[in-house]
């Protein structure tokens, strides 16, 4: 059983910085990509970042193309996502992910997922 939770989340002025963490369960963890995905109100969820089993690609929206950081601890079975430059319109419910693969694969979405942590910019 994958259980994945996320935290960090809050409320933060535009401009600011947050770092959300996802720990995970499970030996597998280090074989697997991962992945952050976002869903703000009234719009679908969306991909953000993504990294393959040992952290050696990233993958970035370009909406956070050079704001983002995504990375991963595997001795610690955690990721986290360093958010700068938070603007307004980054608001929303922060999921982290499982990839079913080693590597990033847009065309596959991850079948495992945590519950979420809500990010609020305000400006």
């Amino acid at each position: 059983q994958v259980q994945l939770v996320e935290s960090g989340g809050g409320l933060v002025q535009a401009g600011g910085p947050l770092r959300l963490s996802c720990a995970a369960s499970g030996r597998t963890f280090s074989l697997y990509a991962l992945g952050w995905f976002r869903r703000a109100p009234r719009k679908e969820r969306e991909f953000v970042a993504a990294t393959t089993w040992n952290g050696g690609s990233t993958y970035y929206a370009d909406s956070v193309k050079g704001r983002f950081t995504i990375s991963r601890n595997n001795a610690q079975n955690t990721m986290y996502l360093q958010m700068n430059s938070l603007k307004p319109e980054d608001t929303a419910v922060y999921y982290c992910a499982r990839y079913s693969t080693s590597v990033y694969s847009d065309s596959s979405p991850p079948p495992y997922w945590g519950q979420g942590t809500q990010v609020t910019v305000s400006s």
